[in-house]
């Protein structure tokens, strides 16, 4: 987990990750997770599921192989196209606080040796 800074070098803003566990409400986290296959063949199929730690709202991933749930897992999808039952019974669009899980589901093998970095952003409640 690194929080998400951002500097101004040389008149440039620049964005930097500093490793830390966490930070008071409004820090902007970032959760990134490495892979890598030891394996002697490539992998097809590699997924990976995060569900989103308490206290934090879920803000976003770049990553377009990425699906959200906002059941605990239940169900998937692109953010835009999920519902919630909101207090009155009635269901509203899915909002970023909404999310508990996000999957990754990537379509190309990983070859032999092959790595790469999962992540999603996070803001402290």
């Amino acid at each position: 987990m690194f929080v998400e800074t951002t500097t101004v070098e040389a008149g440039k803003v620049k964005t930097v990750l500093v490793k830390q566990d966490s930070g008071p409400p409004g820090t902007k986290l970032v959760f990134a997770h490495r892979y890598r296959n030891t394996s002697k063949a490539p992998v097809a199929n590699f997924g990976m599921t995060n569900p989103i730690p308490a206290g934090i709202d879920y803000a976003g991933t770049d990553d377009a192989s990425a699906s959200v749930s906002v059941d605990g897992g239940k169900t998937w999808g692109a953010l835009v196209a999920l519902k919630v039952r909101g207090p009155n019974a009635s269901l509203r669009a899915a909002r970023f606080d909404d999310v508990t899980h996000v999957r990754w589901a990537l379509k190309a093998p990983v070859p032999v040796g092959g790595s790469g970095r999962l992540s999603f952003r996070g803001t402290v409640k």
